[in-house]
């Protein structure tokens, strides 16, 4: 195995959305971006072959002290596609957190009645989803009032080493660039979604882990040990040149290297989290509802 080095710093402060005032409309489905049935096949072999589950480890256990935090018991709990059994361990709190498999098809249209479930978890699956909000308005209807969404997904710029020295590689040896690593999404656009979802409270904030490798080719193979290489549906089919291939390590390690020669590799991990709207919850002022204006309080403090 590659030896790693983790940066456990937090990289960004938690992002603090405000409060909705209702769902919004569904948005017309967007494009497919990925092939979920082939997503499945791969977490299969990953998981037959003897995943790699460093960073789902990771994820789980802070699930686990993220959700101890939070000091309520949770009776109607689903686990949304997290990979093989990454919240395994979190079953020992919640023995009736149920299981929601991403199946052979990839359908994201999830098998929830309105109102049912008062907690959703899932641990790096939804960065493999073609229609987020839709997948965000499913889950806001099927929780209860007060019920919470707690997740963790692949976004930011993880990976953005790899995705560089492959564009490089391939503009130099084939003249052309071709998508190898999925586009992942922003902090403040996951605050947003769930905000346009209709949760209450949403709450975004960013793990960056740095992982270190003796190569290139050390990450592709943790990639395919945690079934998440590429499943774009715009992907090129034909096998890489061995020349391209070479030439994109080369590069990596040119421009991403450390001073013993080990490569780094970035995976920023998203946390959200977000209720479903509830009277007993923290509610924004109404504009023109504070008692005492600014100026007045500027006036006062100037005579004083």
């Amino acid at each position: 195995m590659p030896h790693r080095v983790r940066d456990t710093r937090e990289f960004a402060m938690p992002c603090m959305i405000g409060v909705t005032s209702g769902m919004a409309q569904t948005p017309q489905t967007p494009p497919a971006l990925f092939d979920r049935a082939l997503l499945h096949a791969r977490q299969r072999r990953a998981q037959a072959q003897g995943a790699e589950n460093f960073l789902l480890d990771r994820v789980a256990e802070d699930m686990f002290d993220r959700l101890a935090a939070v000091m309520r018991e949770f009776h109607a709990p689903v686990d949304l596609w997290t990979p093989g059994e990454g919240l395994a361990a979190l079953r020992a709190r919640l023995p009736s957190l149920q299981r929601i498999a991403l199946d052979e098809t990839g359908a994201e249209t999830l098998p929830l009645a309105p109102d049912r479930l008062d907690l959703v978890v899932s641990a790096l699956a939804l960065q493999f989803v073609n229609d987020l909000p839709g997948v965000f308005a499913q889950l806001r209807r099927a929780l209860k009032p007060d019920g919470l969404l707690l997740a963790a997904m692949i976004g930011g710029d993880s990976l953005t080493e790899l995705r560089q020295a492959f564009a490089a590689a391939e503009a130099e040896c084939e003249g052309g660039v071709s998508p190898r690593v999925a586009p992942f999404a922003d902090l403040r656009d996951i605050g947003a979604l769930l905000q346009r979802a209709g949760f209450a409270l949403p709450v975004t904030d960013v793990d960056r882990v740095v992982v270190r490798y003796g190569n290139a080719f050390a990450l592709m193979q943790d990639l395919r040990r945690m079934g998440a290489t590429n499943v774009l549906i715009e992907r090129r089919r034909a096998p890489s040149r061995r020349a391209t291939l070479l030439r994109m390590a080369e590069i990596y390690a040119e421009r991403f290297a450390d001073a013993d020669g080990r490569i780094r590799a970035t995976f920023d991990i998203i946390w959200l989290s977000g209720w479903a709207p509830h009277a007993s919850q923290q509610q924004p002022l109404k504009p023109g509802s504070a008692k005492a204006s600014l100026a007045e309080a500027v006036k006062k403090a100037g005579k004083e």
